[in-house]
């Protein structure tokens, strides 16, 4: 039997290193009384029952979430799991060689619309965090 403690401790560890301190702590700062099941139950479901599988590992996990945000055009949770794929620990690390890949392959399977867009987000972050240099004036 599962423990709700327990699986929500492991979906926090889970959660911070894919996403960071820093993103997990201002999301637990936006936690209010109307949104916190829906925070507990992110944790411990996607951040630890789904996250916490052994099977496929981080980095094919980042590579899957940033096409399925594509998919569905989440270009806001795009754009945070881009910057966590830049700074995630480098066993799970993704370059922006790697991210152009994701939304190369989104330009066939989701639409071109879909990927432009996509470049314009990973280029603003990418540029953030002087990977890309900054657009011409």
């Amino acid at each position: 039997m599962s423990n709700r403690g327990t699986d929500r401790d492991k979906g926090m560890a889970n959660r911070r290193r894919v996403l960071g301190d820093a993103w997990v702590d201002k999301a637990q700062r936006n936690t209010n009384e109307f949104n916190a099941e829906f925070q507990d139950l992110i944790t411990r479901y996607a951040w630890n029952e789904i996250w916490g599988r052994e099977a496929l590992g981080d980095r094919t996990r980042r590579l899957m979430v940033l096409s399925m945000m594509l998919g569905i055009k989440s270009y806001e949770e795009f754009g945070m799991h881009v910057r966590a794929a830049l700074d995630g620990p480098p066993e799970s690390r993704l370059t922006p060689g790697d991210i152009k890949e994701v939304i190369l392959m989104a330009a066939i399977y989701c639409g071109v619309p879909t990927a432009n867009h996509a470049f314009g987000v990973a280029a603003e972050i990418l540029r953030e965090k002087g990977l890309l240099a900054p657009k011409p004036v």
